[in-house]
């Protein structure tokens, strides 16, 4: 049978590699490109028609998508900046007394009780007057913690309730 009559196409000769010279193996169905070729070049091509109906929203000042008007597709390059990122170094909210000649050391080895110098690891307890405690000496009453709690409690309260005090009213 003659393909000439038929109107069918006559199959390659053999396997078409990509046009993007990527190594696979491209077909005619994906424009002699692998699945992967074809695929980014449909992203890129999506990916400019939504740049290009945007800027001309934009432009236009029409900010609804409801108008259908021809898009024109073409490549957008858009530059990448590099940001570079920023150090900030954070104050420690409870400050020991060791601690306030302004510069903080390091603390080498294990982490240890302030007490009774045990160590601790992972399961040692920070108190609010900023030290390290075991689970003996974790109660402020059992280390002779210098932190006030009870003008802690009176501030939060007050802050926390803040005085309504409402205009006297004329009498009649």
């Amino acid at each position: 049978m003659d393909h000439d009559k038929t109107g069918c196409q006559a199959p390659p000769e053999g396997p078409i590699l990509c046009i993007n010279n990527c190594g696979f193996f491209g077909s005619a169905a994906t424009m002699n490109m692998c699945s992967k070729c074809h695929k980014d070049m449909m992203l890129k091509q999506e990916q400019a028609k939504l740049a290009a109906s945007s800027i001309g929203n934009i432009m236009n000042g029409s900010s609804s998508s409801t108008e259908k008007e021809p898009v024109v597709a073409a490549n957008v390059d858009i530059p990448v900046v590099s940001v570079e990122p920023k150090t900030v170094c954070a104050q420690p909210l409870f400050a020991s007394g060791s601690e306030q000649s302004g510069e903080s050391k390091p603390k080498d080895g294990p982490k240890r009780c302030s007490s009774c110098n045990k160590r601790v690891g992972l399961t040692g307890f920070n108190c609010r007057c900023g030290d390290l405690f075991c689970a003996v000496h974790r109660y402020s009453d059992k280390h002779n913690c210098p932190f006030d709690y009870r003008t802690a409690a009176r501030d939060a309260i007050a802050k926390a309730n803040p005085v309504v005090k409402a205009e006297k009213l004329d009498k009649i």
